[in-house]
C-alpha cells in the first residue's frame, strides 16, 4: 500500500453506490453536493446491512421551517424491502426534530419513479408547485407535506 492512501472496502461501496444512484437518473436532476450542504447542517444517511449497501437518502434545509428530501435510493436487490420505508421514517423523524412545519421533494415522472411515488403518498405528501428555485420539468414530481 502506498504510504498516506488507506484503501477501504466500505467506502468503495459507498461511492459505487452513490454512482449508481447518480447515474439512474435521466435528462435533468439536481446535485446534492455532500461537503457544502454538511457545512449547512444538511445531513446524507446510509442503510446497511453488514457491509452491503442498501439504501441511502438525504435531508437538506431550506428554511429554518422547511426541509426538502434529497438523494432517496434503495439498492436494487433491497427494493420493496422495507429500506425506503425506513430512511423516509427517519429523515422525517429529523425533520420534526429541527422543528420543520414542511418536509417537500422532487422525484421523477417516469414509470420507474412510480415506487417511489406511491411510498411518499402513502408518507401523506402531496403534489405540488416547484419549490425553492425549480421549475416546471416534464420529468419531475413536486411533493409536499405538512410535519
Amino acid at each position: 500500500m502506498a504510504r498516506g492512501i488507506v484503501t477501504c472496502p466500505l467506502l468503495v461501496r459507498v461511492a459505487l453506490g452513490i454512482t449508481t444512484h447518480l447515474h439512474s437518473f435521466v435528462l435533468t436532476f439536481s446535485f446534492f453536493s455532500l461537503p457544502a450542504q454538511a457545512a449547512k447542517g444538511d445531513f446524507f444517511w446510509t442503510v446497511w446491512s453488514e457491509c452491503e449497501l442498501l439504501g441511502c437518502g438525504a435531508l437538506k434545509e431550506l428554511a429554518p421551517d422547511h426541509g426538502e428530501v434529497k438523494s432517496m435510493r434503495t439498492a436494487e436487490a433491497h427494493r420493496r424491502q422495507g429500506v425506503a420505508r425506513a430512511m423516509l421514517d427517519h429523515i422525517l423523524e429529523e425533520a420534526r426534530g429541527r422543528g420543520y412545519a414542511r418536509v417537500s421533494l422532487e422525484t421523477g415522472s417516469q414509470d420507474a419513479f412510480a415506487p417511489a411515488r406511491r411510498l411518499y403518498e402513502r408518507s401523506g405528501f402531496t403534489t405540488c408547485v416547484p419549490f425553492d428555485g425549480y421549475v416546471e420539468d416534464p420529468n419531475s414530481v413536486f411533493m409536499t407535506r405538512i410535519l
